[in-house]
């Protein structure tokens, strides 16, 4: 059985390359976040992390064809390399290869929670973008251009909310069966699936590196914009989307495993 997953896992990888929605070396870490996930919690977690990648690559092709004004903010496009990959799979990946040594539902809840989070993440981020309003930052309290980070619309937080929700029913059902009625636990992981994506925004607000274009005077978070070399103006330097994507996943997956701790 695992050798058919991980044969799923390397297939899923090649196509993803070919399609363009990995880079090569994105394909390569997918392998190794596919399979750990794969030797950890089997077909339900490789379900998840499918569920999480194919709706979020489809939303980002969507998003592409609208030609939309947030590309010359965000410093990657939807072609995911291996460091956008280990962002939003590495926590997932790492609980994964904690469960096969050490089983236990509450890793379960944790590694849910955590996906969930990714989901939320990304959905806001892309069906965020189409909304009509320029989006809200939540530190500056005033209306900035899309793809701004730290920044959210009505539409994006609904977005949050419905991908956090969907991860977390599969997840009640592949692990725990329709039989299951625990609706705290249930809404316990949703919720925490959404504050991961919230935490990742305050963090994208207050901390992330910000730079600014000398040409055009746009701020973005590319090093380079208009063919120069761009300028920091603020935020961690260090800290850019990658690192604020594990920050949201981590956070999903410590409050998944609080959740279960409380709960089950």
């Amino acid at each position: 059985m695992i050798a058919v997953l991980l044969l799923g896992v390397l297939l899923i990888a090649f196509y993803a390359v070919k399609a363009k929605a990995l880079t090569v070396s994105g394909g390569v870490a997918a392998v190794f976040v596919g399979g750990f996930i794969a030797l950890g919690f089997g077909l339900p977690g490789l379900l998840l992390l499918s569920l999480f990648f194919f709706s979020s690559t489809l939303l980002g092709k969507f998003k592409q064809k609208q030609g939309r004004e947030e590309e010359q903010i965000v410093e990657k496009g939807n072609c995911r390399d291996a460091m956008q990959v280990i962002a939003n799979g590495g926590i997932p990946a790492l609980l994964a290869a904690i469960y096969f040594f050490v089983p236990s539902e509450l890793l379960i809840c944790s590694f849910v929670a955590s996906i969930a989070a990714a989901t939320a993440d990304t959905w806001a981020t892309e069906i965020g973008s189409l909304s009509k309003q320029h989006p809200f930052h939540v530190v500056k309290w005033n209306r900035v251009a899309p793809g701004t980070s730290g920044a959210v619309t009505l539409l994006g937080l609904a977005a949050a909310f419905a991908g956090s929700f969907l991860i977390v029913v599969l997840a009640i059902f592949l692990w725990w069966g329709s039989y299951y009625n625990s609706h705290l636990l249930l809404f316990a992981l949703i919720v925490s699936g959404f504050v991961g994506n919230f935490f990742d925004t305050l963090t994208g607000a207050s901390c992330q590196v910000i730079y600014h274009c000398p040409v055009c005077g746009r701020e973005t978070e590319r090093t380079t914009h208009c063919d120069r070399p761009t300028e920091h103006k603020y935020g961690v330097k260090w800290l850019n989307n990658d690192s604020v994507n594990i920050i949201c996943t981590f956070t999903g997956a410590l409050l998944g495993f609080i959740s279960g701790l409380l709960l089950l």
